[in-house]
């Protein structure tokens, strides 16, 4: 952590302005877009800092949305995706609005309900270079996409990868009644009409990368 400057010191937490909320070091906040028209940011709260007139100063590290990144939004991306930028700044604390929680990808995926304060982050993001770290990901389908969250998928019994309904000529509807599921690779000639099944949890099948 940097220093504090002569004249600064150090807080604990920050009350948002007109709430009871407390920021906290390590905290996500949502922070004013200057835009009314577009979401509010999203950043990590690094430090918190007063002066001697006590005017607070928060270090933040930004979070990007996809389409704020170089390459803009993929069709694997999350509505609620954001990726961990190396853009740190210093923003004045009455620029928040609120606080968010930023899950890992793991975890996200586990959440009974998503609530407007819940994002995930699995990428960490270059500003400069518009790199990720990683810069693989499993992929899955016939498609050979990276998975999104947002979409519904089938298992195979058979193989253990996972299909988006629409590329096994399955309708969403179809998909969430099925009971067992074989894809046409591990489907037999002779029976055609084995039962399918579906499984609406976090993806383990990594056999297959796709760089990003």
């Amino acid at each position: 952590m940097a220093k504090t400057r002569p004249g600064k010191k150090d807080l604990e937490s920050y009350t948002i302005k007109g709430t009871n909320k407390i920021v906290k070091v390590g905290d996500c906040v949502f922070m004013r877009n200057s835009d009314a028209d577009r979401p509010p940011y999203v950043a990590r709260v690094e430090k918190i800092e007063a002066d001697n007139r006590n005017n607070v100063k928060v270090h933040v590290r930004w979070y990007y949305r996809p389409e704020e990144s170089i390459g803009g939004r993929r069709q694997f991306h999350g509505a609620k995706e954001l990726f961990l930028s190396d853009h740190y700044d210093i923003q004045s604390a009455h620029t928040i609005e609120g606080k968010c929680t930023v899950h890992t990808f793991k975890n996200y995926t586990k959440l009974d309900n998503v609530g407007s304060e819940d994002y995930f982050c699995r990428f960490e993001y270059k500003a400069v270079s518009g790199g990720f770290t990683p810069d693989r990901v499993a992929v899955y389908c016939k498609c050979e996409m990276p998975y999104n969250p947002d979409d519904l998928m089938v298992q195979c019994e058979g193989c253990k990868d996972w299909f988006h309904p629409s590329c096994v000529d399955m309708t969403i509807e179809q998909a969430k009644k099925v009971e067992r599921f074989f894809c046409s690779d591990c489907s037999s000639e002779d029976d055609e009409k084995k039962s399918r099944n579906f499984h609406p949890v976090s993806l383990h099948v990594e056999n297959k990368v796709h760089k990003i």
